[in-house]
């Protein structure tokens, strides 16, 4: 296997990690037409490493066939273009060990995450990147991809990579305070979860004293991180932070009432509850962490 110059934008060698409706997303477009030479790293053992293997790559629900090399561990000596890292936070643990070895030249982790200085320190800062994926899609009944091409920006603080996921037709922003914007950005993520969780497990919309429930938490989370010395970003963030209770309540009690918002959200469960652990152990002191209880009563009811 012949090893590509990163010099150019096309033929590159990338790795992904995770084969999820994320990770699947970003093969479609960075594999397709063999553009780039992807490899997709799946958890072992799993059904759709499985599919994967059988289909030689993924294969969307409109028939095209996209081809990959399919994995189920990192290769640590191959010198990887990129990795690109779709698992959550707390999946990601694991592999850090072997991220930290891997020959891969640009690590870009693509998640949400209360600490991104952690995972910027592990790989090393001058490989490490930071990013959010805002990408339309899920898997239909046969574990075939549907995937469009929405209008929001997927985000990340690399600007060489920016591009060459914009020439891949992937709409991304160059955002160059990333790992602020992830620490304000999880709040927020938890809430639509958390919300997400509650109104599937009723059958319907949440219920308005878990909305407001929510609303508090997502004001002392920002209360926390203010005390931890840091600035709530981006401006629409800040602009939140100041609304009263019940607008951002009602917000949430809305969005819990729209079917496809709850379909993409409400299987993020174990990773909402991730995030509220992550954040409730960042506070050095229950003084200085803002109400606690509140942010721990955003966990998804069992």
């Amino acid at each position: 296997m012949s090893v590509v110059s990163s010099s150019s934008f096309s033929q590159l060698r990338i790795a992904i990690l995770g084969g999820g409706r994320i990770g699947s997303a970003f093969v479609v477009h960075l594999a397709r037409k063999r553009e780039h030479e992807v490899t997709i790293v799946a958890r072992p053992d799993s059904a759709r490493l499985a599919q994967l293997q059988r289909d030689g790559g993924v294969v969307t629900t409109t028939g095209e066939h996209v081809p990959a090399i399919i994995c189920d561990t990192l290769d640590g000596s191959i010198p990887y273009d990129l990795a690109l890292v779709t698992v959550k936070d707390y999946q990601v643990r694991a592999l850090l060990p072997a991220l930290k070895r891997s020959a891969a030249r640009k690590i870009q982790f693509m998640f949400m995450t209360f600490d991104p200085d952690r995972l910027q320190q592990v790989v090393g800062p001058e490989r490490a990147a930071l990013g959010m994926p805002f990408l339309q899609s899920d898997f239909d009944a046969n574990g075939h991809l549907r995937t469009v091409v929405g209008k929001r920006e997927t985000l990340t603080d690399d600007p060489h990579w920016a591009q060459i996921f914009r020439t891949a037709g992937l709409p991304v922003r160059y955002e160059p305070h990333m790992a602020l914007w992830l620490r304000c950005h999880v709040p927020l993520g938890v809430a639509f979860e958390s919300v997400a969780v509650a109104a599937e497990q009723r059958g319907k919309g949440a219920a308005w004293s878990r909305a407001r429930t929510l609303a508090i938490g997502i004001r002392a989370c920002f209360t926390m991180i203010r005390a931890q010395g840091y600035d709530i970003y981006p401006k629409d963030k800040a602009r939140l932070e100041k609304l009263p209770v019940f607008v951002v309540a009602g917000m949430l009690w809305g969005l819990s009432r729209v079917p496809s918002f709850r379909n993409l959200l409400a299987t993020g469960k174990t990773e909402c509850c991730a995030l509220v652990d992550d954040m409730l152990a960042s506070a050095s002191t229950p003084g200085q962490s803002g109400d606690l209880d509140a942010i721990r009563a955003m966990k998804p009811a069992s």
